[in-house]
């Protein structure tokens, strides 16, 4: 892996102990930060860099403008209006009950997978898979200390299990039917989300395209459901048979295989 950890511009004993535990769980090499700015150490060294300061971690991959950082983004808002009565799409197109088990394929930051949580409750279980060591890293982090006074996200959080891995690599070694509902979330050839974070995760997260491979895996490994939520002009519904929800007014869709 081709990334240092040090620490934010003027480091303490609290960002020494982050920046060892990076180290640490992802085998990297510690750098002294020594007042050197971010793209002067990017150039030293010829990687990227995650920094750790005192509220979070920020990554910088090299040749994006922007930091990325773990944030809960949508799933703040979701889980409010969840709150308030309302349905959220992604429990409405999986069907998802307190008590079941949720695979996510494509974790990333967790926006859908701490819904999930939520919805699932103290019985239930969510996993989230996810290829990138740096983004799982971060994300796992994130899920667990994130600071904000909301009890249902901070509880839905920490449910989750952050698992580093490809996701057929691990689909196939779980057992048949073993998990209630199996998600797939692509990254959009089409940008949706208007944040810059979700941008460099775009730029930073592995490719993730969907294959007869991944779709036979997950139909394998789900009892009831295998969710793909994906752009609504993408073919990828269409291609493996999933019956596409439309939803007016929005440009991501939820598509749907029954068991």
């Amino acid at each position: 892996m081709n990334v240092i950890i040090t620490t934010a511009g003027r480091p303490d004993e609290q960002s020494a102990a982050l920046v060892k535990h990076a180290a640490d769980a992802l085998q990297a090499p510690a750098v002294e930060r020594k007042k050197r700015s971010i793209p002067k150490l990017q150039d030293i060294y010829q990687c990227d860099v995650l920094v750790a300061g005192k509220d979070r971690y920020s990554f910088y991959k090299r040749g994006c403008e922007q930091p990325f950082f773990f944030h809960p983004n949508s799933a703040t808002y979701r889980l409010k209006r969840i709150e308030k009565g309302e349905t959220d799409p992604l429990a409405a197109a999986s069907g998802l009950m307190p008590g079941d088990a949720f695979l996510d394929c494509t974790l990333g930051l967790g926006s859908d997978a701490i819904i999930a949580a939520s919805i699932a409750g103290e019985d239930g279980t969510v996993e989230g898979i996810e290829a990138d060591k740096v983004i799982a890293f971060l994300t796992k982090t994130g899920l667990h200390s994130f600071p904000i006074d909301f009890p249902l996200l901070q509880e839905a959080m920490k449910r989750i299990e952050v698992i580093h891995s490809e996701a057929v690599t691990f689909l196939k070694s779980c057992p048949d039917n073993s998990r209630d509902i199996v998600f797939l979330d692509p990254m959009f050839t089409t940008p949706i989300e208007e944040s810059a974070n979700f941008e460099v995760l775009r730029e930073i997260g592995a490719t993730n395209s969907v294959t007869e491979e991944w779709v036979t895996e997950a139909v394998r490994v789900c009892r009831r459901r295998v969710v793909l939520k994906d752009h609504y002009q993408s073919p990828v519904f269409e291609r493996f048979g999933f019956n596409q929800q439309i939803r007016s007014y929005t440009k991501v869709h939820y598509g749907v295989l029954e068991k």
